[in-house]
């Protein structure tokens, strides 16, 4: 593989890579010598070992070389890092990255840059495509990349492009990048698997406890670190072990009701990870129309706890409050519902807790029918803060010290500071508290409950003026909250298990069993008729008086936030008074808040070169980037407080997120250990009487004809359709594959038989809008033998059962599978020619053509193509962008012609949606016209109240 440093003469400017590092330098060479897999712990760098890599090729100026995998952010990224390294090197011959991501770009457009050479970030479906087109030869490609390498299976769009390159291309190399080895792991033998797939048979991986990783990071230049646990305040505990103790339960519900699946990964511990929820729906698809509407529920259920235990560490006391209304009212169903379908953790003491220690952190007071006479009858804003408010204060004040005490350090950061924080609404609440923390002292004489001495609030930063502010508007969302809150229900329902509920329920729910009433009773506060969780946080049980008597207390700062709030409010338009805002800040005064962003957070410390990082929030990947930054540069001193919650979820997940990558490294490097090295069948070496044999049909009935031809069979296969696993499959079974943009039909198998083929999602949406029986038309019009293929998923049931989650049909599942296929005879009925193919998975799919094509002759790509264009209409004319297309086909009224003719008028959706009733009629027909007008007229408003 070191032909392309061959070409780099003495008498060309050397190629200088941006690799300080040890390890980042041995693996750079490693990727060099020979084709491999490298596994990178996350936050090593991985898109700076790849970019050098790309530009030690991009030098040498002769290569073509394709990129796969890489998304837009990491194309952006590599995009200006290649640039950066080529001015540096100032190489005459480096062209940077090319992007050929787009449905617009022509033919010959492609067909021009290819012929140019250089580095081509290319999207899978298009690759695909030009390389089964022959629009870019295989064999004249010098090496292709390939990302997110981890996500690689049998059937994806990545193993038919690397089978297909290295089928036609042996001596092009192959590097495939991977930085989230806990996939690998996943099923008997993954990573001997993925090697398979990416015709490799080297893996390097490089842990964060590699040798050489440990001391390229930890020498002499060492970030200083120090790590600051924040203790909760007693009501965030004991709302976190009530959601904690919701989530057990449930597990052990979903335990005892599915005793026949692999549970060894169903604990408390795992439930807190971000994929729990998908592993075990991924266990119960198979069997998911079996299951019980409680399992459903359930699996549903513990997304949502953990989504609450996430927002109770990230929310402040007022926006989780109302995070639970709404969770509330989704949860809880409409009154006179004789079917008890509340999830079943809403009937625990613990949920009880959760709901009214959550009401408690907002306002206490108690809730009586009389009218409100005295304040203290009323309800008292308490509006707790967030300790960890408390601690960046006094971070951002030790930082102001101590920048005062060094005020020019020998060294090149400029003294700014970052705060990183988990997301966006998070980086808005700190930067919302950071500028209103010392805006209280207009409001120190206002009557409060808070039990702080007026002396010691002086002093210090407060939340307090910024939770007023959010407590008034929250007491205003509360009046308007009961009139979504009546749809949120149906629509869980309808998310649960696709069944409608039979009713429009408010807000306030009816009576709960005796059981629950009985245990009402000692939670204080709340009306015996209802359940456990409700009084707590609805407005039915908060009496308007007493919410009336908490806004009047609140008003008095109303009215002395006004001129403070127009400099300070988030909301403020950044358009008044712009000639305030545009001035240059020196770096030190200036404090980012950045949400943590994957490896654009390498870019970030690099150009921000920050002195001080507050990470508000723990993440394993970041404490690394910045280790391999500080040893990067000697010269930039960097000190870290690193925040979280002590005995919370937040410090357990990032502890097991840390282990379970360990785990999942130690495995890798056992399975390397002892892998068994795959050697492929060179189809090239085959004795070319051989290769004709395999072509003869042997099963032959008696009296047939010898059917043997000297070139493998093939299909043409409509362009839209390679989003799908079965184009693959098909040239996997040595079919010639023919890409093609076709009218009529998704598959030519034979010059008679044209395939259309559904998903059983497709499939319910082609019959509620009509578009299956253009479909069939058109195909009986032109085609001798047209079928309807029908295709299951290979992880799910054979049966149409399942598919109850996809109908708008009220009832059970029996009833929906029992509607489709009425449907489906129906359209039998309406066309008897039109044959049935029943599939269960593409695998099936796959062997079926193999067998309709035996004796068969060839299908002609050129007239498949031609079939039901309009007559002198241009093919290549008709390259639209599909995403539009698809948005259009879902519309009412919209048929396959009249999408033609509304593709050709209008330029894009916003003019379809915008033009008159006369002007669509006149275009694709009254009634079809009326349709479409009706549907972009809806309101929304409508939608579910009438249910």
């Amino acid at each position: 593989m070191s032909a392309p440093d061959d070409s780099i003469t003495p008498a060309e400017p050397p190629v200088r890579l941006s690799l300080p590092l040890e390890y980042q330098q041995d693996v750079f060479h490693e990727l060099r010598e020979e084709d491999a897999l490298l596994v990178l712990a996350r936050g090593l760098g991985l898109l700076r070992l790849v970019t050098n890599l790309l530009h030690s090729y991009d030098a040498a100026g002769n290569n073509l070389i394709l990129l796969v995998g890489a998304d837009d952010r990491e194309n952006g990224w590599i995009g200006e890092a290649l640039a950066e390294q080529a001015a540096v090197s100032g190489s005459p011959k480096c062209r940077g990255l090319k992007l050929v991501n787009t449905d617009l770009m022509s033919v010959g457009t492609r067909e021009k840059l290819y012929a140019g050479g250089g580095i081509f970030s290319i999207t899978s479906r298009i690759l695909i495509v030009d390389f089964l087109s022959t629009l870019l030869d295989a064999s004249k490609v010098t090496g292709m990349i390939v990302l997110h390498s981890e996500r690689l299976g049998a059937t994806s769009q990545e193993a038919f492009i690397v089978r297909m390159y290295r089928q036609k291309n042996k001596a092009g190399f192959l590097k495939a990048f991977a930085d989230q080895p806990e996939p690998l792991t996943l099923g008997f033998q993954p990573l001997t698997n993925i090697m398979r797939n990416l015709f490799l048979r080297k893996p390097i991986l490089y842990p964060r406890f590699h040798v050489t990783v440990a001391k390229s990071l930890e020498g002499k230049r060492k970030a200083e670190v120090i790590e600051l646990e924040v203790p909760m305040t007693d009501a965030m505990r004991d709302i976190q072990n009530a959601v904690l103790e919701c989530v057990e339960v449930s597990i052990a519900e979903l335990r005892k009701g599915n005793t026949g699946l692999e549970m060894e990964d169903w604990t408390l511990d795992s439930a807190l990870h971000r994929s729990f929820d998908t592993i075990v729906r991924r266990q119960l698809d198979p069997v998911w129309h079996r299951t019980s509407f409680r399992t459903k529920q359930i699996v549903r259920d513990l997304s949502l706890l953990r989504t609450i235990l996430h927002s109770l560490l990230t929310f402040d006391a007022v926006s989780f409050n109302k995070y639970l209304d709404t969770v509330l009212a989704a949860s809880a169903p409409p009154p006179g519902s004789t079917r008890q379908s509340q999830s079943p953790w809403l009937f625990l003491d613990a949920a009880h807790t959760l709901f009214d220690t959550a009401k408690r952190r907002v306002y206490t007071g108690k809730i009586t029918e009389e009218p409100v006479a005295r304040d203290k009858d009323g309800l008292n804003p308490v509006l707790e803060s967030m300790p960890k408010w408390d601690l960046l204060a006094e971070i951002l004040e030790e930082v102001e010290r101590d920048m005062y005490l060094n005020p020019q350090p020998q060294d090149e950061s400029n003294g700014s500071i970052l705060i990183m924080c988990g997301d966006q609404g998070t980086c808005r609440q700190l930067r919302e508290f950071l500028q209103t923390m010392h805006v209280d002292d207009d409001e120190v004489q206002d009557p409060d409950d808070d039990g702080v001495p007026d002396e010691l609030r002086e002093k210090k930063p407060s939340a307090k003026f910024m939770m007023r502010r959010k407590l008034r508007n929250y007491l205003q969302w509360k009046r308007d909250f009961a009139r979504v809150s009546s749809n949120l229900f149906a629509e869980n329902q309808k998310a649960i298990n696709g069944t409608t509920s039979h009713g429009g329920g408010q807000a306030n729910r009816g009576r709960a069993p005796p059981n629950k009433r009985r245990r009402m009773r000692g939670g204080g506060n709340i009306n015996g008729a209802q359940r456990a969780a409700n009084g707590s946080v609805h407005v039915a049980g908060d009496k308007d008086a007493h919410i009336q008597a908490l806004m009047q207390e609140l008003a008095p700062a109303e009215t002395e936030d006004t001129a403070a709030t127009k400099a300070i409010d988030i909301g403020a338009d950044p358009l008044d008074n712009m000639e305030d805002y545009y001035e240059l800040y020196s770096m030190t005064d200036l404090i980012l808040i950045h949400p943590y962003d994957g490896d654009m957070d390498d870019h970030l410390l690099e150009e921000v070169k920050p002195r001080y990082v507050i990470m508000y929030e723990p993440d394993a990947a970041f404490i690394r980037r910045i280790e391999v930054y500080r040893s990067s540069h000697g010269s930039r001193q960097i000190r870290v407080y690193f925040m979280y919650y002590g005995g919370s979820v937040e410090e357990q997940r990032y502890l097991s997120a840390v282990r379970r990558e360990k785990d999942a490294f130690t495995k890798l490097i056992r399975e390397r250990g002892n892998m068994a090295l795959t050697f492929g069948h060179e189809a090239a070496n085959l004795d070319p009487q051989e290769s004709f044999l395999r072509t003869v049909n042997t099963r032959i009935a008696g009296g047939g004809r010898l059917a043997a031809t000297a070139e493998p069979p093939r299909v043409v296969v409509d362009v839209r359709e390679f989003r799908s696993s079965l184009p693959s499959l098909l040239h996997g079974r040595n079919m010639v594959v023919i890409p093609c943009q076709l009218t009529v039909g998704d598959y030519i198998v034979t010059p008679e038989i044209a395939v259309e083929r559904k998903s059983i999602k497709d499939l319910i949406s082609s019959f509620s809008d009509g578009r299956l029986y253009n479909q069939a038309e058109t195909m009986l019009q032109h085609y001798k033998s047209p079928m309807l293929l029908i295709e299951f998923d290979a992880q799910k049931a054979f049966t149409l059962e399942p598919f109850a989650d996809l109908s708008s049909t009220i009832g059970t599942s029996s009833m929906v599978g029992s509607d489709l296929q009425s449907k489906l005879v129906l359209l039998c009925l309406a066309f008897p020619k039109l044959r049935i193919i029943w599939s269960s998975s593409p695998y099936q799919t796959a062997e079926i053509f193999e067998e309709l094509k035996k004796k068969q002759d060839e299908p002609d790509p050129i007239r498949a193509v031609q079939i039901g264009l309009e007559s002198g209409e241009d093919p290549e004319g008709r390259t639209f962008n599909q995403t539009p297309q698809d948005m259009l086909r879902a519309v009412p009224g919209v048929t396959s012609k009249a999408l033609q003719r509304l593709i050709l008028k209008y330029e894009n959706v916003l003019e379809v949606a915008n033009a008159g009733d006369d002007e669509l009629s006149a275009l694709v027909g009254r009634e079809n016209g009326r349709q479409i007008r009706g549907f972009f007229d809806r309101s929304v408003w409508d939608d579910g109240s009438g249910e």
